[in-house]
């Protein structure tokens, strides 16, 4: 018998959709994008996250007027329900994926920690 992995992995992307968690997180992301002012402080803060992803993944120094900005942002988010309701959404929904990629994993895992003994 053949296994299709790819047909695995379509089902348990069908599946993520239809956890409580993403439910959950769909409905802050919503919210946020309902609030004005959430949202545009929201759209703010991916700005400076991309910014500051792009310039870490190209080997550049993170300089004290982004550090200074990105401090700002997270605290005009953090002082939003909205966001931060997101924000805690988000991490759930982390948690499953990182659970998720740990089980992905274990076959690999397994596999070099019995070569390295």
């Amino acid at each position: 018998m053949t296994i299709n992995i790819y047909d695995i992995a379509n089902d348990l992307e069908r599946g993520i959709r239809e956890t409580e968690q993403f439910s959950n997180l769909k409905q802050a992301y919503a919210d946020v994008n309902a609030d004005a002012e959430a949202k545009v402080k929201f759209d703010r803060f991916r700005e400076v996250q991309v910014t500051i992803q792009e310039k870490q993944m190209s080997g550049q120094e993170i300089d004290d007027d982004t550090i200074n900005l990105a401090q700002e942002v997270a605290e005009e988010v953090q002082s939003n329900a909205a966001i931060t309701n997101l924000m805690e959404k988000e991490q759930a929904m982390s948690l499953i994926i990182n659970d998720l990629n740990r089980i992905i994993m274990t076959p690999l895992q397994e596999l070099y920690d019995v070569k390295e003994k």
